[in-house]
């Protein structure tokens, strides 16, 4: 008979594409049913479409394909009977079954044998087998969590008396229990056996225990002495209370004698030790391109950013924490900051501030970050710092000293020292072939911990699948604020039975932001990819964590924040004969060359594993295979009975994330150590701020509100990848709703793609519970497809909630079971009350987008509209007020302060970086009259004038040097979209560019002619005067030249037929600037560059004389 059909629990687009690949009608193949536990699946292939029916197991032990309603099911004894049956015609099915597809490939073939032999059986037997051996793996896979180090101390064959009850007498003890016997005399047995001499024992601690309370408590306790309680026979029952009253003996003496005990005079010099130290930077203050060296010290527990000249001299100034608006982070320039502050005179102040080195600029974020959130006026944090840590410990025991690891000391991103000591909120630690016992670990963490930050960690959560283990402390102050811990582990070693590969996970709730973590240690090997990717597939299906009501949705979409980390064992993908070239490219830090080939890159790119996650970019060497004892060599030999065995260095340690969208999370460091050398891996570290939501409770009336807010979807559109011509369904899951809501079928419609587009125009209201916006905008729908025939999902997403008065449409991807299945698309709008929301702290620090200011609309246009000079991705709010005074600031100081010769009307400029190593800023000379009109485009989308720079001083950027040159070849009022009336305009270079070229013109009046509009001249001399059209060309000798500076030759010697004079030769100081790199100012300018502050005042002194 061939069973080959049985797939057992494959996922549902994998039997597609086996069915698919068979492409013949009648194919057909049994797995596991994912919507209803029990049940099978007969997946069925007709005219290119599959189709799926459900078998259930009735009370009866019987097998019946579900059927229609009012169609009387037949049923089965045998699996086989059922397949037989069904391949005669005109038996319900589509068409009748033809030809089994059989399993692509042997993977744990005893066990798959066992599987489909328990289905070819009859039901019953399936029944009974599967919950014999339900029992004993259940049992004996708790006995493997047990501490190793606990089974040690116990007594000499107490684990085989375990393991015997276990395999035989446990199954004795059910048989009575479903025989309505009450006593269990195996397990009677047991306790017997190893509570022997337990009596004798008790009686001993009972009367130490018994004259140690006397001298704390004066009233006796009742019922006489406690030891003359126990009986001589031993009863187990008797032993067992007994236990239980000596338990509470000795919490009842340990509460006591607190209280006898005096407080501790450590505990202020504890508290004292915990607070931060003020830290100081040394920075220079970009003052209108004078740098002024100065200190900034930021006293966190005052709440303070003192000012000072000098490091140890007195303070010049300070500003409070409310009065530090906003961060913003230059991109271009990695150690520049400005620093909005609240003015009392001016409203806001903009200071930019130029550091060391990047590290420093981080470094004092974070530490005004956390002044900021200390301080802030809400007793609730909206953001916390959460450090992982993942290390293979290569069963052996670690060293007295890993402060390393958890200060981010090493190579790769790390902190700054001033940040490295700031203690994080959470702290995680996954551990792989760790052999030390659980207690000992715990607390050999937590006392490193104090060491470093003087605070007492609270132990959250431990989980402990043999040697791997994850570990989660917190701050006290979080103690509260941590619930619903769930905690799992998935067995993917051989058969998937053995615990020496696998994965641990931990998920809680902080207040209302839901967390996951997921300690794995993956199978090995280079050859071993398809292994490895098929263990990643097993976690996420098997790893039972998070909201039990999301039962369609694995992991990655039940958590508003999940992090993977372990040993995923993913190899650099390189021949073994490469080795000694991959140590030599280690050696001169040319990672990027080795990333190419890293098996986990290459097949998330790929999407065939963890699929939208993220990870930070790998700037340290490889962490395996080290030679132990040593991190100056690689032993990537390894001898086996086999024979030689190459372990390349490899990434085999990581940290991913995946979190929902428009949440704020970033990694702040991702590195590895490099004194910690006990093992043949190396400790990864990672650290991230993430936002966190609150437990919120409104603060208005739910009865007095006015109206309830709704979520209104319209007109949304799924591409499913999928051969199915079933209709679908959408379940609608989240928070802030009261139950899941489901929506009607809808519409399929033909793809050319050959995918499956679903179409719903129109979906039901979800009312919220609560419709507060500050609630609301915190909050996601999670959506899941599933199909009315067999009610299984067909891809899960996520969407975020925003406030807008428009429609906001949506585009997310959608998977299931780790693969990529569609897409689902459409708009929704979000009717809530208008309310000031929180102001987030993660919005304290921005990033300023340098490119997006340097081409700017012309100054005629008033500061009503301030420029976006900054970005958050990922997240859409309304902005506060605060945010809107620092870009009114920001796009007030910008603009250059126009000197005293120049009307107050002439349009003003940003400077660009230059090649000047002072950083000085220099002003454009008036070329355009007070009074002459500068055209506006003509819509929104029509792009602002473009003026080009000098090309004396080769200062045109790359973009407008390529338009430069295309403009030698085509005329400028030839191409498309030129400036329209140009002539309004007037100056004497455009009426000399106007003229007939001169015979002995330059080639540079020939350029000019391509040049209708003047433009911004960075040169020794100007244009004192425009005149409009009818007045003339001005003297020649209003226009002088500075010969001090240049050695320009002044225009009042060159013919008036010249557009311009003849280009000098640059002298060698011009040269040396220009090649300068060192350049601390802001590139949101336009793209003009100039010489020095000296030159360009001198003309403008020339120009107005």
């Amino acid at each position: 008979m061939n069973d080959r059909w049985y797939h057992e629990d494959i996922s549902r687009p994998m039997a597609e594409s086996l069915l698919a690949k068979a492409a013949q009608d009648g194919s057909f193949l049994v797995r596991h049913s994912e919507s209803c536990e029990g049940a099978l699946a007969l997946c069925l292939l007709y005219e290119n479409c599959v189709y799926t029916y459900r078998i259930f197991i009735n009370e009866d032990n019987l097998l019946s394909v579900q059927a229609c309603a009012g169609v009387k099911p037949k049923n089965f004894e045998k699996m086989p009977d059922l397949i037989e049956y069904y391949k005669q015609e005109n038996t319900g099915l589509v068409t009748n079954l033809r030809y089994p597809v059989e399993r692509a490939e042997e993977v744990d073939g005893q066990e798959v044998a066992v599987g489909a032999a328990n289905v070819v059986d009859s039901t019953a037997k399936i029944r009974n087998d599967a919950s014999r051996s339900l029992v004993t793996e259940i049992l004996a896979r708790r006995l493997e969590q047990v501490d190793s180090a606990i089974l040690a101390q116990a007594p000499q064959g107490f684990y085989k008396a375990l393991c015997d009850y276990i395999e035989q007498d446990v199954l004795k003890d059910a048989e009575h229990i479903n025989s309505s016997s009450v006593d269990m005399w195996q397990l009677r047995l047991l306790l017997s056996l190893l509570t022997k001499g337990l009596s004798s024992e008790l009686i001993q601690t009972m009367s130490a225990l018994e004259a140690s309370q006397s001298l704390l408590d004066n009233q006796p306790a009742p019922g006489g002495s406690v030891q003359n309680q126990i009986a001589c026979d031993g009863s187990v029952r008797r032993l067992l209370s007994t236990a239980e009253e000596l338990s509470r003996m000795l919490s009842t003496i340990e509460n006591q004698v607190k209280d006898f005990e005096p407080e501790s005079p450590d505990a202020d010099v504890e508290d004292r030790h915990s607070e931060i130290a003020p830290v100081t930077f040394e920075v220079k203050l970009d003052s209108f391109g004078i740098f002024l060296k100065l200190h900034l010290k930021v006293d966190i527990e005052q709440g303070k950013l003192i000012v000072k000249k000098s490091k140890d001299g007195p303070e010049d100034k300070f500003y409070s924490h409310n009065r530090i608006l906003q961060l913003i982070k230059s991109q271009k320039f990695p150690n520049k900051l400005v620093i909005m502050i609240d003015s009392e005179v001016k409203k806001t102040q903009r200071k930019e501030y130029v550091f060391t080195d990047s590290k420093k600029r981080e470094g004092f974020c974070q530490l005004l970050q956390l002044m900021k959130n200390k301080h802030s006026d809400f007793s609730e944090p909206d953001m916390i710092n959460v450090f992982i840590g993942t290390w293979n410990m290569g069963n052996a025991s670690p060293p007295a000293d890993i402060r390393s690891w958890f200060l981010c000391h090493g190579q790769g991103k790390t902190q700054d020292d001033t940040a490295a000591d700031i203690p994080h909120d959470i702290y995680i630690i996954g551990t792989q072939e760790d052999t030390q016992g659980e207690k000992e670990w715990v607390e050999l963490i937590k006392s490193t911990l104090k060491d470093i930050t003087y605070i007492k960690f609270k132990h959250i959560a431990t989980q402990t699948l043999w040697n791997i283990r994850i570990v989660i402390l917190a701050k006290p102050e979080h103690e509260n604020r941590i619930s619903h811990i769930s905690t799992s582990s998935v067995k993917t070693g051989i058969a998937n039975a053995l615990g020496n590969k696998g994965a641990v996970g931990v998920s809680f709730m902080f207040n209302g932001t839901s967390f996951g973590f997921v300690n794995s240690h993956l199978t090995s090997g280079s050859e071993k990819k398809l292994r490895r990717n098929q263990n990643y597939i097993n976690i996420l299906r098997f790893l039972n964590l998070g909201d039990k009501k999301l039962g369609p949705f694995d992991i990655t979409n039940r958590f508003t924040h999940l992090f993977w980390l372990g040993d995923l064992n993913y190899r650099v993908e390189l021949p073994t004969q490469e080795a000694e070239n991959i140590v030599e490219k280690i050696k001169q830090q040319q990672y990027q060359e080795l990333l190419t080939k890293d098996q986990l890159i290459m097949e998330k790119n790929d999407k065939k594993v963890f699929l939208q996650f993220q990870e930070e970019d790998i700037t340290f060497p490889p962490t395996y295979r080290y030679e132990r004892d040593s991190r100056e060599m690689y032993n990537f030999i390894k001898q086996k009975p086999t024979g030689l065995k190459y372990n390349l260095p490899s990434w085999c340690d990581r940290v991913l994330w995946k979190s929902y969208p428009n949440v704020h999370v970033m990694c702040q460091s991702y590195g590895c150590t490099t004194d910690i050398v006990t093992s043949d891996h190396s400790p990864v570290f990672a650290t991230f701020e993430v936002g966190v939501s609150t437990q919120f409770v409104s603060k208005t009336d739910p009865n007095n509100a006015a109206s309830p807010g709704t979520i209104n979807f319209i007109r949304c559109e799924a591409k499913l990848k999928t051969k199915s011509k079933t209709r679908f369904f959408i379940e609608f899951y989240s928070s802030c709703l009261e139950n899941l809501v489901k929506s009607a079928e809808g519409e399929n419609q033909e793809s050319r793609d050959e995918n499956l587009t679903v179409v719903w125009s129109t979906l039901p209201e979800l009312i919220p519970i609560i419709s507060d916006p500050e609630y609301l905008l915190d909050q996601h729908i999670l959506i899941c497809i599933k199909s009315t025939d067999s009610y299984e999902s067909y891809g899960e997403g996520c969407i975020a909630l925003q406030a807008n008065s428009n429609e906001i449409t949506f585009n997310i991807p959608l998977e299931h079971r780790g693969e990529e299945t569609g897409t689902f698309s459409g708009s929704y709008k979000l009717i809530i009350s208008e309310r000031k929301q929180r102001e987030k702290t993660y919005d304290f620090i921005q990033l300023e987008k340098d490119e997006m200011i340097s081409v700017k609309q012309s100054k005629a246009n008033t500061h009503s509209e301030f420029p976006k000079t900054w970005d958050r991705p990922g997240r859409v709010t309304q902005k506060t007020s605060a945010q809107l005074l620092a870009e009114e600031a920001a796009a007030k100081v910008r603009d250059r302060v126009p000197l005293p010769s120049v009307p107050d009307t002439t349009s003003k400029d940003n400077s660009k970086p230059s090649s000047n190593p002072e950083g000085s800023r220099s002003k454009n000379p008036a070329m355009i009259h007070p009074r002459a009109e500068i055209p506006q485009p003509a819509s929104p989308e029509e792009k602002p004038m473009l003026l080009i720079s000098n090309p004396l001083y080769e200062a045109v950027d790359q973009k407008q040097g390529a338009i430069l040159r295309k403009e030698q070849v085509v005329p400028r009022n030839l191409r498309k979209g030129a400036p329209a009336k140009a002539e309004r305009f007037s100056s004497p270079l455009l009426h000399a560019a106007n003229k007939p070229a001169q015979p002995g013109a330059s080639k540079w009046s020939n350029r000019q002619e391509l040049l209708p509009v003047p433009q911004s001249r960075r040169r020794s001399h100007t244009c004192s005067e425009l005149r409009r059209p009818g007045q003339g060309t001005p003297h020649s000798g209003q226009v002088e030249a500075d010969h001090s500076i240049s050695g320009v030759t002044s225009l009042s010697e060159q013919p008036p037929s010249l557009v311009r004079p003849p280009l000098p030769m640059k002298s060698q100081k011009v040269l040396q600037l220009q090649h300068a790199t060192k350049d601390y100012r802001e590139t949101s300018v336009l793209p003009n560059h100039t010489k020095h502050r000296s030159n360009e005042s001198l003309g403008q002194q020339a120009s107005v004389s």
